[in-house]
């Protein structure tokens, strides 16, 4: 619950996603609904295609194309060719035993009977009043059109007819429509509407058995996809030419049309169409999905010049249903289609035709569709919504792609059961949920990267926070014992400086102090334990790995010296107390990791080594020096110079550590630095060899030379106790320490 309740608004706004996807399955705006109707060709044309088998359907019925191609036109001319080829192409096509014969194809003109040719001639004028008489009753005989209407009635044959939206295209007259409406109370039916015609020649037209539309139903996009099987022109409804053609093939009177009425309307909706035992369920426009074979030629094609010239033989064509229609490019009857951009529009007729013939090929929308898709909708969203949220970015991506492959899978279950479901909406509520949370998840977890990183700045050198960040994988905050290099810094005198200042100005002080000696130890790869008081301690090797930590500790050391000389002035300059500070630095084997109890953790390092660096520092004091550092620490930093200082043995160590003071690095060695440390150098072995009064006299001469030098007084008053004292005989120069 204390998750859901951090999550609130996210869950919130999914749910308001929900419902406006919900609201786009039947959107009202008409951009709206133009772009999910292309979204969603785009996706059916996809899964079409994905689902077409390898091979192409076996069919029970005899269906091909009679193609006026490229060959029938370089034998026969151009198209239209006159009436007496086509009559010639019908009866051939008759005595191979078609048993239907639709054209894709209209003749709206009459064609120039010869005899109006020489009538309209001079020659026409010279025949004789008897000659004239004669000519004129053979004109049946001579007349084209007359001759093909005579052989249309030979067979079932559909001439194709084009509706127009213009109404002023008024051309030829149509037969009686054979569709009928069942519900004759509909006068309001929704539906596409054509108040135009293009018919064919009169006479040809009353002399087939049946007529019907070769319009094509287009998507916004311009691809077929799905045809109108009935049109409305002037009040009546029309059969496609696939649906006409199957009429007569089925030996059918008529077509019955069922519709349904609107709720809280006056109006109908197409429903289906029936004819003899076969249901067709349709859009409620009348349309259905075109059930694609595959791509061009699906369907056997035979050239109209083959057709003509006889070299068919009847097994191919006997009892089968040609549609007569071209692929030729120059005659512009190719089509956009989900399996092609250039299929001709007569093997769009033949797929519906063979539908309708087998109604189990056609998949279809049902009425219950808007339900199925809102209920899919709100369920989906619902459990994403309030999912999400709660999880992780892996398992997000996870739910998120589980519930993409159930709607795909849903709706290929649904396809394969012949019930085309719209998927643009579940799918996009998937992807928006799931993409919004996975963001809102990027930009929480790089808002909180930034927010530890912040943190952490004050730990950790922000190029160290960077590759943790970059490279996690390099980074373990697991305890482990590894050699790492710790400082301990202290400021000199603290207790009476504090005593000098007022609360504010001693925040003050310490706030100018910790924030450049912080950006120091940052700069030198340094990590900050901890502040104490007026204490820093730092380590250097965790949380990344570096092969020079003592190096960098020990240069650290000297930048925080420069830095306290710096601030020294300036605080003399506000009337603040000089500051002076010690530093102690060890190198040695530290646990380091995420230690404390379960109401507070620190990233800190653990050990001997640890408490070894925390009592140099307490030693600078003691010899009057500002840094120190053990023999282990001197030992990893070959670029660097030292002073011997002393072999001590600290409280709570048996064994005596040699340490030294950091001078400076090797390139800034000067002449006369390099005289004290060789004198310093001799001066010491001296009081190693217990030859006490050369070694009184080295650390005497040094001492004139640097009187501010501690050190060089202890040396003598250490070797005015010694040289009276008996020393064991494995002595060796090193001094105990009592306290802390």
């Amino acid at each position: 619950m204390n998750k859901i309740k951090k999550q609130l608004n996210t869950i919130v706004l999914g749910l308001i996603l929900t419902i406006l996807f919900a609201t786009l399955v039947n959107p009202s705006i008409a951009i709206i609904k133009t772009t999910i109707d292309r979204i969603e060709g785009i996706i059916y044309d996809v899964r079409l295609n994905a689902t077409l088998p390898e091979k192409v359907r076996e069919s029970d019925h005899n269906i091909f194309v009679v193609d006026i191609d490229e060959k029938a036109i370089k034998d026969y001319g151009r198209f239209p060719w006159t009436r007496h080829t086509i009559k010639q192409l019908i009866t051939n096509l008759v005595d191979a035993g078609v048993v239907v014969i639709a054209f894709d194809v209209i003749f709206p003109e009459p064609e120039l009977n010869p005899l109006d040719t020489v009538f309209n001639t001079d020659i026409g004028q010279r025949l004789s009043g008897i000659t004239a008489e004669q000519l004129t009753a053979l004109r049946d005989e001579l007349d084209a059109d007359t001759q093909m209407a005579q052989v249309l009635g030979d067979t079932d044959i559909v001439l194709g007819v084009l509706f127009q939206q213009e109404a002023s295209v008024q051309v030829g007259k149509l037969k009686d429509s054979t569709v009928n409406l069942l519900d004759k109370s509909a006068v309001q039916v929704q539906s596409l509407n054509f108040p135009g015609q293009l018919a064919n020649l009169d006479v040809l037209q009353q002399a087939a058995y049946g007529q019907g539309f070769i319009n094509s139903a287009p998507d916004p996009d311009g691809f077929i996809r799905r045809a109108a099987l009935v049109i409305q022109h002037n009040g009546q409804f029309y059969p496609s030419l696939a649906l006409e053609a199957a009429r007569l093939y089925n030996l059918s009177e008529t077509i019955d049309l069922e519709t349904t009425q609107l709720p809280h309307t006056d109006h109908h909706s197409i429903t289906a169409v029936k004819f003899g035992n076969n249901r067709i369920p349709t859009d409620e426009y009348g349309r259905v999905l075109v059930p694609f074979r595959g791509g061009q030629k699906s369907f056997p094609y035979y050239s109209a010049a083959d057709v003509l010239n006889g070299s068919l033989t009847s097994e191919e064509l006997e009892g089968g249903i040609a549609f007569i229609g071209t692929s030729a490019v120059g005659l512009a009857d190719l089509r956009s289609t989900s399996v092609g951009l250039q299929y001709p529009g007569v093997e769009v007729h033949a797929n519906i035709l063979e539908g309708i013939l087998q109604t189990d090929l056609f998949s279809y929308r049902p009425d219950w569709w808007q339900g199925a898709l809102l209920i899919q909708i709100l369920l989906l969203g619902i459990i994403l919504s309030v999912a999400l949220p709660l999880l992780g970015p892996m398992h997000m991506a996870i739910l998120g792609g589980v519930s993409f492959a159930f709607v795909v899978g849903f709706n290929l279950f649904m396809w394969d059961q012949k019930i085309a479901l719209p998927v643009t909406q579940p799918l996009g509520l998937v992807l928006f949920i799931t993409f919004y949370n996975l963001a809102r998840g990027f930009f929480a977890e790089n808002s909180n990267k930034q927010k530890i990183k912040s943190m952490f700045d004050q730990y950790v050198p922000p190029a160290h926070i960077d590759k943790m960040l970059n490279d996690p994988s390099g980074v373990s905050l697991e305890g482990e014992r590894k050699e790492m290099s710790v400082l301990f810094s202290d400021i000199r005198s603290f207790t009476s400086i504090s005593e000098k200042l007022s609360a504010n100005d001693l925040k003050d002080l310490l706030n100018e102090y910790f924030s450049p000696i912080t950006k120091s130890i940052f700069e030198h790869q340094g990590t900050i334990d901890k502040y104490v008081g007026d204490m820093v301690m730092a380590f250097w090797g965790a949380p990344l790995n570096d092969p020079n930590h003592a190096e960098n500790a020990v240069i650290g050391g000297f930048d925080m010296l420069k830095i306290t000389a710096e601030l020294r002035q300036q605080f003399l300059e506000k009337d603040w107390p000089a500051i002076y500070v010690g530093i102690g630095i060890n190198t040695g084997d530290m646990n380091v990791g995420d230690m404390g109890s379960e109401y507070r953790r620190a990233y800190t390092v653990l050990g001997d080594a640890v408490n070894l660096g925390s009592r140099l520092e307490s030693l600078t004091k003691f010899y009057g020096l500002e840094f120190l550092v053990s023999e282990f620490t001197k030992a990893q930093c070959p670029n660097i110079l030292f002073r011997p200082v002393d072999k001590v043995k600290v409280k709570g160590k048996e064994e005596a550590v040699a340490i030294f003071e950091p001078v400076c690095e090797s390139k800034d060695l000067t002449a006369e630095l390099e005289q004290e440390l060789k004198d310093l150098d001799v001066a010491y072995h001296l009081y190693l060899a217990q030859k006490w009064d050369q070694a009184n006299l080295a650390y005497k001469t040094l001492l004139s030379q640097y009187p501010n030098r501690k050190i060089y007084q202890i040396y003598i008053e250490r070797i005015e106790q010694l040289k009276d004292v008996e020393l064991e005989a494995d002595w060796d120069g090193s001094f105990t320490h009592t306290s802390k």
